[in-house]
């Protein structure tokens, strides 16, 4: 500390300004409630969120030996006021048994420790840092480092806030490590004075939707959530064009915060990139996404082109029971005897069907207890069909090898000439005539 005199009687203070260990031109700073509003509910999503697999080559076994300790940070990440261009590293220490999984985020996104922009490092006494040569606007936001072990999760949050320089490219400061605010003003808060500034938070989405694939005819809903200081406004466009609400086209905001895009029905030309972008006096933040609009399924309750048809077979034998329906999409197909479901073929009893419509169910060898009435029904999202046969099985029966004796009847009529053979014409009409055969007996019929 060093003094000099103003005056007689008056001292002013001077404070020797030291250079942190941190990168020249990046200064450290405390966030706001709001600001740590908005790192809180990072931190409690992340830890409660599948990730994807760590970039570590950390491996956790199922069972360690050893009392096993949870993750918790030793040293964790400060927050930074940078300007656009300048180097910038977070760091922390983590300590924990066995030895933690790391995940670093942005602004809730994981970050690949194979991208190109940032270097994220590890030490072997759990040291971790992220690291990026040159800052910029994009880099502005909250940064996550998560570690996990088996024994839990726990996180830690560092914000950068990114400066843009003037045309000349001279920052926009006065002196080295001081940035000057407009209307900003002190008061005395307990044994420290603070400076109460009013503060601009660029945009930044904590929820977006992903790609969606909705049937034409159906809802689609787009949600979102974004904070910002002041609230951000959001605009929706369609491959570049803005949309307008109308009937079919909705806008909502909740009172959680989550800003909704509803459409009803779906059409194809709601088919395309849509884009949402949030906007206030910091800065904006958009995402994209692509809705791909299926074409919408024509309906047609089944019909059968064929019907089950009576039937009988002989006991022993196999039977075909079949059928033919048509129908969009293709129906489902039901069978019951009686009033009893057929769900599963059996050792005699199989149910067949095709994508051409043709059902069948076989049975071999038939028995007497499968006769009886059996009904098909076919059914999809357009109705219901049925159709209704009867099968009888009868037992087997043999054909008899010695013929039936015929019953026979002398005759000595003038038609006597009608015998086996034939009808002798002459014989019949001239009787006086000598007949062509002896007069002879008639066959009798079994149907006379």
């Amino acid at each position: 500390m060093a003094r000099r005199l103003l005056g007689a009687d008056n001292a002013a203070t001077v404070f020797n300004v030291q250079e942190s260990e941190e990168e020249p031109g990046t200064q450290e700073y405390k966030v706001s409630s709001f600001e740590q509003r908005l790192i809180s509910e990072i931190e409690f999503r992340l830890e409660r969120s599948p990730v994807e697999e760590s970039d570590d080559d950390v491996q956790h076994d199922e069972d360690t030996p050893g009392q096993q300790v949870a993750p918790f940070f030793n040293q964790k990440l400060k927050h930074f006021k940078v300007f656009e261009g300048q180097p910038v590293t977070f760091t922390c220490k983590v300590i924990g048994d066995p030895k933690p999984k790391i995940y670093w985020f942005k602004d809730g996104k994981q970050i690949s420790k194979r991208s190109e922009h940032y270097r994220i490092s590890r030490e072997p006494d759990g040291t971790c840092s992220l690291h990026t040569a040159a800052a910029s606007i994009d880099d502005d936001g909250n940064y996550t480092i998560m570690a996990s072990n088996p024994e839990g999760r726990t996180s830690c949050t560092g914000r950068m806030m990114v400066q843009a320089v003037n045309q000349r490219g001279r920052s926009q400061r006065s002196t080295p490590g001081h940035i000057r605010r407009p209307r900003s003003r002190s008061r005395d808060s307990g044994d420290e004075n603070e400076n109460i500034q009013e503060r601009h938070f660029r945009p930044h989405f904590l929820q977006a939707p992903g790609d969606l694939i909705v049937q034409e005819g159906r809802l689609c809903r787009m949600d979102c959530k974004v904070s910002g200081l002041p609230t951000p406004d959001l605009i929706w466009q369609l491959n570049g064009q803005t949309i307008r609400p109308d009937s079919a086209h909705k806008m909502l905001v909740r009172e959680n915060g989550v800003h909704s895009l509803i459409i009803e029905p779906v059409t194809s030309r709601d088919a395309g990139i849509y884009t949402c972008i949030a906007s206030n006096r910091a800065g904006q933040n958009s995402f994209n996404l692509e809705l791909i609009v299926a074409a919408k399924e024509m309906h047609k309750a089944p019909t059968f082109i064929e019907k089950l048809q009576n039937t009988g077979v002989a006991e022993g034998y196999p039977i075909r029971l079949e059928c033919r329906v048509s129908g969009v999409p293709y129906p489902q197909i039901f069978w019951k005897k009686e009033n009893e479901s057929l769900t599963h073929n059996t050792d005699r009893i199989s149910m067949h069907h095709d994508n051409h419509g043709y059902i069948c169910m076989i049975i071999q060898p038939a028995t007497k207890e499968d006769a009886g009435w059996y009904t098909v029904s076919a059914k999809n999202e357009a109705g219901i069909v049925s159709s209704t046969a009867r099968l009888d099985v009868h037992t087997q029966w043999q054909q008899s090898q010695t013929p039936k004796p015929k019953k026979v009847r002398p005759s000595a009529s003038r038609y006597a000439a009608l015998t086996e053979r034939g009808l002798d014409v002459k014989a019949a009409f001239f009787p006086d005539s000598s007949p062509v055969h002896q007069p002879g007996s008639l066959v009798e019929s079994d149907d006379l």
